[in-house]
C-alpha cells in the first residue's frame, strides 16, 4: 500500500508513513483535522482519519467513488475522550489561576476559594460529560445542552460563569455559534475554552473582546492550522494556545496505529 498523509500524527509510531507518495499515487490516505481535496486522489482506496471529529471526512463522496473509511476502534476513542477531557480540565483551571499574582512587582491578587468559581461546559457528549465529572469535586459545574435544552436558558448561564468551555461538533449550524453576542454575554474577565473545534468560534469577535482587554481564553484548536491569525499576537498572555494537542498521549497514539494497521489490512484481503 502506498501512503499520502496531511498529517504527522502517526509518524513517531508508524516508520511507513515517513515514505510518501503523491496524492495521484496513493492508495490510502492518512488525515488529521485538516481537508483533503478527493479530486487530486484518483486511485485512493481507503481514507483513515486520525481523531474523532469528522467534519473533514467526506462520506459521500467516498461513499460514491467506493473508497472505505477507517475511524478509531472504541478502544482508542476512549483514550480520546479521556485525555481530551483531561486536558480540558487543565485549561480550565489554568484559566482560574490566570492572574493570581505577578512576579515582578510580587504582588498577589485576592481570590475566591477555588470550589465557589463557576465554569459552564457547552455540550454534553463523551468529553463534555467527562469533563463535567472531573470538574465537580473541585469547583461549581453548569452545562448547557444544545440537543436538549432551549435555546433561551444559554445566556444566563453564560453570564454566571467564570469560564466557558465549548465541547461541539463543528457542523453547518455550529459554524461561528459563538458569536458577538454570546460572547458580549461573558463577564468581564471571564475565559473562553476551546478543545473541540476553532471554527465553533468567531473568530473576529473574539479578537475585538480580547484586544479590549474584557476577556481570557485558551485554545487548542484553530480556524486554521497551524494558527498564525491575529489572536496569535496574544499569546499567552490572554490567549492561551497549545498545537491541537488535547488528545495526543501515547495510548491514543498506539492505539491509532493499531488501529490503521487493521483497516490497512482488511483493504488488501
Amino acid at each position: 500500500m502506498r501512503f499520502w498523509k496531511n498529517t504527522n500524527t502517526l509518524d513517531g509510531f508508524m516508520p511507513e508513513l515517513l515514505n510518501l507518495v503523491s496524492p495521484e499515487e496513493a492508495d490510502v490516505a492518512v488525515i488529521g483535522s485538516k481537508p483533503i481535496d478527493l479530486g487530486q486522489h484518483p486511485r485512493l482506496r481507503g481514507l483513515f482519519k486520525c481523531g474523532v471529529g469528522v467534519d473533514n471526512v467526506p462520506f459521500y463522496e467516498c461513499e460514491a467513488r467506493g473508497i472505505s473509511i477507517g475511524l478509531p476502534s472504541a478502544q482508542t476513542s476512549d483514550f480520546i475522550f479521556e485525555e481530551t477531557a483531561n486536558f480540558t480540565t487543565h485549561l480550565i483551571l489554568t484559566m482560574l489561576y490566570a492572574t493570581v499574582g505577578d512576579l515582578e512587582t510580587w504582588v498577589k491578587t485576592d481570590r475566591p476559594l477555588l470550589n465557589r468559581r463557576r465554569a459552564l461546559l457547552i455540550g454534553q457528549g463523551n468529553i463534555g460529560k467527562r469533563v463535567k465529572a472531573k470538574l465537580a469535586p473541585l469547583i461549581t459545574v453548569t452545562s448547557y445542552d444544545i440537543a436538549v435544552q432551549a435555546e433561551e436558558e444559554l445566556e444566563p448561564l453564560v453570564r454566571q460563569a467564570e469560564v466557558v468551555s465549548l465541547h461541539l461538533p463543528l457542523t453547518v449550524a455550529t459554524e461561528g455559534w459563538f458569536d458577538e453576542t454570546k460572547l458580549s454575554w461573558m463577564q468581564d474577565g471571564a475565559a473562553l475554552v476551546n478543545t473541540a473545534r476553532g471554527a465553533i468560534v468567531d473568530e473576529m469577535s473574539l479578537l475585538k473582546e480580547i484586544e479590549q482587554g474584557r476577556l481570557w481564553a485558551a485554545f487548542d484548536v484553530f480556524w486554521k492550522e497551524p494558527y498564525y491569525g491575529p489572536l496569535r499576537a496574544y499569546h499567552p498572555e490572554r490567549f492561551l494556545m497549545t498545537p491541537h494537542v488535547a488528545s495526543t498521549c501515547a495510548d491514543f497514539l498506539a492505539g491509532l496505529a493499531a488501529d490503521l494497521r487493521v483497516f490497512v489490512q482488511g483493504l488488501m484481503i
